[in-house]
C-alpha cells in the first residue's frame, strides 16, 4: 500500500466534485453540518486558516470494488466512473461545493434542532470582511432559501437579498460565484453601474478581491491519497480513525458496498433476512443480531466448507475475523444464504429447548454465530442435530459455553475452533475446545448477583428448561405463560425478609436465591417470610401436594423452605444447581469439597 500527500487547489478539488472524477463510495453515508458549523468553515477558508487534510483512495484496484455515488448538489447527469473514492473529507467538500459552487441552497440544519433540514444560501459582508475590527464570523451572513432574514417567526424582514440590486444595495457577495470567473466579474461590473461608477465602491470591490476573494482562489487544501493496492481490512481501519464525526464504518457496510458493485443490494436483502426473523415465534431472541454477525457467521461457514474440501488441512485457516469477512466473495453469500438464514431460526428453536424464551435471558449473542453456522452445515449436509445423540452433543458444547463463561470479548478464535471441534466431536473424534476447557468454581455462584452474568441467565434457562411449576397458580411455566406472565428472576426468600434477619447480602442476592417466578405470583409473595407465602398458596386453591410439587420443581428442598430454615436450604439449592450444571455440561464441578468451598459455604458441597 503505497501513500502519498500533495497540496491541491480547493479549486482543483471541488471541479474534480463536480465532474465525478472524485465520488464517495456508497458506504459513506449522507449527513448534514448545521448552519454555525458551515459558517465557522467559511470562517477557517476566508482566513485562510487550515481545515485539515483529505484522504482519498485510487480506483479500480483488485481489491477495491466498492458502489460509488456523486457528491449531494452534484447535477451532471453523465455517469463516469471515478479515478478516486472520498474516505475522508465528504461533509467539507460536500458544503464547500454547495456554498462555493451550486447555484442551489445549501442543505443544513439548525445547531439547536438537528432533526429537521433548513436550506440557506450565504454571503459575505463586504465591509466587515474588510474591517480589521469586526469578527470574520459577523461578516458571514446565512439566508433562508428565499435569500432573506427574518424575525418574528418570518413576518419581519431584516435583510433580503432577493435581487441582484438588493445585494449591491447591502454590499453583500454570494458565496456561490466564487469559484465562477465569469459570474464574479459580471456580479463586480454591475456593482460599479449600480454605483454609477464610484470611485469608493470600486475601491472597496478591488480591496476585498485581493484580501478576501483571492486568498480562497489560492486556498489550498493537503489530500492523502491511497494507491489502488490498499486492502479493504485498511480501508475499514483508516475510514474508523479519521471519521469520529460521522456515522462509524462496520464491516457489513464495506461488504454492502462491495456487493454493490455486482448488483445485489445487501442493506435491502438483510432488511427481509429481519423480517423473516421479526415473523418466527421465537424471532425475539433473533432481535441483537446484527447484518454483521449475519456476515460472521457466513464466513465461518463458507470458510468451513473450504476447510472440509481440502481433507481438513489445517493450513486452510477457518475463519470469521474483520479481514477474512471483507473477503467474502458474492456467489458464497449467495450459495448458502438460506441456509444460513434457517441456520438462525433452528438457533432460536434450539435456544427455546434449553430455557431461554426472551433475547434479554439470552446468555451470549455472540454463540449464535457459530450455533446459527453449524445448524446452516447441518441443513445441508443432513448432520440430524435435531436427533437424540447428536442434539446431546450440541446441546453439552452449548451449556460448557455458558457455564464456563467462554463467550465473552473477542470470540472469533473461538467460533472457528469450535464449528471444526463440533463436527469432528459427533464424528467419534475429540471433544471441542469449548467442551473440555470449560470449567466453573462452587464459589462462582456466590458472586452471580446480577443478569450481567451469562452464568447467571444460564441457570435460570436450565431451571426453565425443566419447566418448573409457578409458585401461586401451579400452572407449567413454557415460553408462552412465561411471556404472558410476564416472569422474571424473583428473590426466593424475599429481600426485605433477608434485611429483617441481617441475612448476609452475598447469600441472598445471590443466584441461589432466585428463581423464575410470575409477576402477579412475585406479587403474593411480597417480603414475607416463605412459610407466610406457602400459606397464601394454599389459599389459592393448591393443595399440599401440588404446593410441594411447585417449590420441588425450582430445585428448592420444600422441608427447609416451609420452616424458613435459610441456612439448610441455601446449602441444599447450591448442591442443586451445580448438579444440574453438571448435567447439562457432562462434566463434574471440582472443587466441591475444596478449603474455598468450605469457607465460603461453612460446609462441602458434595
Amino acid at each position: 500500500m503505497a501513500v502519498e500527500s500533495h497540496d491541491k487547489k480547493l479549486d482543483d478539488l471541488l471541479k474534480m466534485v463536480e465532474e465525478g472524477k472524485a465520488q464517495l463510495p456508497d458506504f459513506q453515508r449522507s449527513w448534514v453540518w448545521d448552519d454555525t458549523k458551515i459558517c465557522k468553515l467559511i470562517e477557517s477558508i476566508t482566513s485562510g486558516f487550515p481545515m485539515g487534510a483529505a484522504m482519498f483512495l485510487a480506483n479500480g484496484g483488485e481489491n477495491i470494488r466498492f458502489k460509488y455515488r456523486k457528491f449531494e448538489g452534484v447535477e451532471s447527469k453523465s455517469e463516469i466512473t471515478p479515478e478516486w473514492l472520498v474516505l475522508d473529507g465528504q461533509q467539507r467538500l460536500t458544503t464547500l461545493y454547495q456554498v462555493l459552487k451550486s447555484k442551489k441552497a445549501t442543505n443544513t440544519r439548525l445547531e439547536t434542532n438537528r432533526d429537521a433540514t433548513i436550506k440557506r444560501y450565504y454571503y459575505l459582508d463586504i465591509r466587515k470582511c474588510l474591517d480589521p475590527m469586526a469578527d470574520r464570523l459577523d461578516a458571514i451572513i446565512s439566508v433562508s432559501e428565499k435569500k432573506q432574514l427574518t424575525t418574528d417567526i418570518g413576518r419581519t424582514v431584516i435583510l433580503d437579498l432577493s435581487t441582484r440590486e438588493k445585494e449591491f444595495e447591502n454590499l453583500m457577495f454570494p458565496l456561490n460565484i466564487t469559484f465562477s470567473h465569469n459570474d464574479t466579474e459580471d456580479w463586480h461590473y454591475d456593482m460599479e453601474d449600480y454605483y454609477h461608477g464610484d470611485k469608493y465602491y470600486r475601491n472597496l470591490f478591488r480591496d476585498f478581491s485581493q484580501q478576501i476573494l483571492r486568498p480562497i482562489l489560492e486556498y489550498n487544501m493537503p489530500v492523502i491519497q491511497l494507491d489502488k493496492e490498499t486492502p479493504k481490512e485498511a480501508v475499514c481501519q483508516i475510514f474508523e480513525n479519521v471519521n469520529t464525526g460521522g456515522v462509524p464504518l462496520t464491516v457489513f457496510e464495506l461488504v454492502t458496498a462491495t456487493f454493490a458493485a455486482d448488483g445485489h443490494e445487501l442493506r435491502k436483502d438483510w432488511e427481509s433476512i429481519r423480517n423473516t426473523f421479526s415473523q418466527k415465534v421465537n424471532g425475539e431472541l433473533l432481535k441483537e443480531i446484527t447484518g454483521a454477525n449475519l456476515l460472521a457467521a457466513m464466513t465461518l461457514l463458507v470458510s468451513y466448507y473450504k476447510r472440509v474440501a481440502s481433507g481438513d488441512d489445517e493450513r486452510v485457516a477457518v475463519t470469521c475475523k474483520k479481514r477474512d469477512i471483507l473477503k467474502l466473495e458474492l456467489q458464497d453469500y449467495l450459495k448458502h444464504h438460506d441456509a444460513l438464514v434457517k441456520g438462525f431460526c433452528d438457533a432460536a428453536d434450539f435456544l427455546v429447548h434449553q430455557g431461554i424464551f426472551r433475547s434479554k435471558d439470552l446468555p451470549y449473542t455472540s454463540q449464535l454465530i457459530p450455533l446459527a453456522a453449524i445448524f446452516a452445515y447441518d441443513n445441508e449436509n443432513k448432520k440430524m442435530l435435531h436427533l437424540g445423540t447428536n442434539q446431546s452433543f450440541l446441546s453439552r458444547w452449548y451449556w460448557c459455553g455458558v457455564m464456563g463463561e467462554l463467550y465473552g470479548g473477542a470470540n472469533e478464535a473461538r467460533f472457528a475452533t469450535d464449528i471444526i471441534g463440533f463436527f469432528r466431536w459427533i464424528d467419534g473424534g475429540e471433544m471441542p475446545e469449548t467442551v473440555y476447557r470449560s470449567s466453573i468454581q462452587p464459589t462462582r455462584l456466590l458472586t452471580m448477583q446480577t443478569r450481567n452474568s451469562a452464568a447467571y441467565k444460564g441457570i435460570m434457562a436450565l431451571l426453565l428448561q425443566d419447566a418448573p411449576l409457578d409458585f401461586m397458580t401451579g400452572n407449567r411455566m413454557d415460553i408462552a405463560s412465561y411471556i404472558d406472565e410476564d416472569a422474571d428472576i424473583h428473590h426466593i426468600f424475599p429481600q426485605t425478609y433477608c434485611e429483617k434477619k441481617n441475612l448476609p447480602r452475598i447469600k441472598w442476592n445471590s443466584i441461589i436465591n432466585k428463581t423464575p417466578i410470575y409477576a402477579s405470583s412475585n406479587r403474593s409473595i411480597g417480603g414475607h417470610a416463605p412459610s407466610v407465602y406457602i400459606g397464601t398458596m394454599a389459599n389459592k386453591g393448591l393443595n399440599q401436594a401440588k404446593i410441594q410439587e411447585a417449590i420441588e420443581s425450582h430445585k428448592i428442598n420444600y422441608a427447609y423452605l416451609s420452616t424458613d430454615d435459610f441456612e439448610a436450604y441455601f446449602i441444599d439449592r447450591a448442591k442443586q444447581l451445580l448438579d444440574r450444571i453438571e448435567q447439562a455440561t457432562g462434566k463434574s464441578i471440582s472443587g466441591r469439597d475444596s478449603e474455598d468451598t468450605i469457607r465460603e459455604f461453612g460446609v462441602n458441597l458434595i
